[in-house]
């Protein structure tokens, strides 16, 4: 029994996951590892005079949390409030920051070699954003890098 585990275990070593969500039409993807909760919240105080990607603050527990409206830091046109939209929750820099997504979607377990460069862009998007894309059977996952689209954001 000790040998399945430790070979399902080795097996693993050189996978990732990541939590996909849509903006829009768009699948993307974001290392699990970042993500410390996905959460509805829609109690979001407006924060006066932030940049327009800012959505607001979340009370978190205690913990106050910004929300980005990630479609705004990413170009595309400013999110709508709907009843699929969430709050995906990363960490970044000690600090829990809420990323504003149309939807979620599922958990997505890749190998390295599943994973492509990044393009210089998508749909408009520029390409610093991205660590990669990997290609499903009908669809593109765009894979972030949570940290660059966070820096990017002041």
């Amino acid at each position: 029994m000790t040998t399945a585990i430790l070979e399902n275990t080795t097996a693993r070593v050189g996978e990732r996951q990541f939590a996909t969500f849509y903006l829009g039409e768009m699948l993307f993807g974001v290392d699990i590892a970042a993500v410390q909760e996905i959460n509805r919240q829609v109690n979001i105080t407006a924060v006066p005079n932030a940049p327009a990607h800012v959505r607001g603050v979340i009370n978190l527990r205690g913990e106050v949390a910004t929300v980005i409206d990630l479609r705004t830091v990413l170009g595309m046109p400013p999110a709508e409030e709907s009843r699929d939209a969430r709050n995906l929750i990363v960490a970044s820099q000690g600090e829990a920051i809420g990323l504003w997504v149309d939807r979620i979607s599922d958990i997505l377990t890749l190998k390295a070699d599943e994973i492509s460069p990044a393009p210089a862009n998508v749909d408009g998007i520029d390409g610093r954003f991205f660590q990669g894309v990997h290609t499903l059977e009908t669809d593109i996952v765009v894979l972030l890098d949570v940290e660059q689209v966070l820096a990017d954001r002041d």
